[in-house]
């Protein structure tokens, strides 16, 4: 009876710490409704010949109405082009069980910020915001994202999705490939 009481105990301490927190950058409740939005998460770094690209996503929900904010971020001493959101940007992931998920870029174009720091880069910094097609959540939660697919104005980029990232920017750890299957009971 003893050891039975220790293997729940275990098995039950093992689920609740395996489980990812919740953490909200914003959530408001009035008389409009609720609205969530969950801290950024590092999906991709890129640092190479002294260019560097991130892209961070949060999770979203207006009123029920899930959605994915993409933030890409780009770091050069040499000129950056835009890579603009549209009413037909698309963002698709490609999951490990070999389907593929798209979310749809809302009606809204956006090429971003430029801004210039005091050591001479240039920084272009462009949020996009996702929506979530029917059914597509539940996939998600199901199996690790490999691959990511932006569709932007004038040229579609991929990127790998690792399973872990040491990040160079700020030395934290991020596990990017089960992003989704962590977080996105945060805005159900």
């Amino acid at each position: 009876m003893k050891n039975l009481f220790i293997l729940l105990l275990i098995t039950f301490s093992l689920s609740a710490f395996s489980q990812q927190d919740c953490n909200y950058n914003t959530n408001v409740k009035d008389s409009l409704g609720v609205y969530k939005l969950t801290n950024e998460y590092l999906i991709s770094e890129k640092n190479f010949a002294g260019k560097s690209e991130y892209i961070f996503c949060s999770l979203a929900s207006d009123n029920g109405f899930p959605a994915l904010n993409v933030q890409l971020i780009q770091k050069s001493k040499e000129f950056i082009s835009a890579k603009c959101f549209d009413k037909n940007s698309k963002l698709h992931l490609q999951l490990q069980n070999g389907k593929i998920i798209t979310l749809l870029h809302i009606n809204k174009e956006s090429c971003g910020t430029l801004i210039r720091n005091n050591e001479g880069y240039d920084n272009r910094i462009n949020t996009g915001t996702f929506m979530f097609i029917k059914g597509t959540m539940e996939e998600l939660k199901s199996s690790p994202v490999t691959l990511l697919r932006i569709k932007f104005l004038t040229s579609t980029d991929d990127y790998v999705v690792k399973k872990e990232i040491t990040s160079e920017m700020n030395q934290k750890v991020y596990f990017p490939e089960t992003y989704f299957m962590n977080y996105l009971k945060c805005i159900e």
